[in-house]
């Protein structure tokens, strides 16, 4: 079994490294693989419905989601973690996980667990989780 852990912090060792590391140190204590990509540092652009994944299969925009897609059948569980600024998920993780759940329709996505993890100074971690 391996996890795939998505930081979508643009700070490499902030909280939602610290979360992240947690959950990895007790999934591997458990003999579960993991992997963390940080996403929260890099330039992704939204989605901009043009529709041409359905015609390749794949993003017109060539960055991470693509590769992250590419590789998705060899993990079992998606971790994803966020810092909470403005009562939702960051941008940067947003337009990820917006871009991959639509471009990457002819991944299998089924049967794989999945978790989030928020963290926030004051309010807001509820309904980032929502989202």
């Amino acid at each position: 079994m391996k996890a795939l852990l998505i930081n979508g912090s643009p700070h490499a060792k902030g909280c939602i490294y610290t979360a992240l590391s947690e959950v990895e140190s007790t999934l591997n204590e458990n003999g579960i693989e993991t992997e963390m990509i940080q996403v929260g540092h890099k330039d992704i652009h939204g989605c901009i419905s043009c529709y041409k994944c359905f015609e390749t299969g794949k993003c017109v925009f060539n960055d991470i989601v693509n590769e992250v897609a590419a590789r998705f059948d060899e993990f079992d569980a998606l971790v994803v973690g966020s810092p909470v600024y403005y009562a939702s998920p960051n941008g940067a993780l947003l337009a990820f996980l917006d871009r991959f759940f639509y471009s990457s329709s002819g991944v299998d996505k089924t049967m794989k667990v999945g978790a989030a993890v928020v963290s926030a100074r004051r309010s807001g971690c509820c309904s980032s989780v929502d989202v």
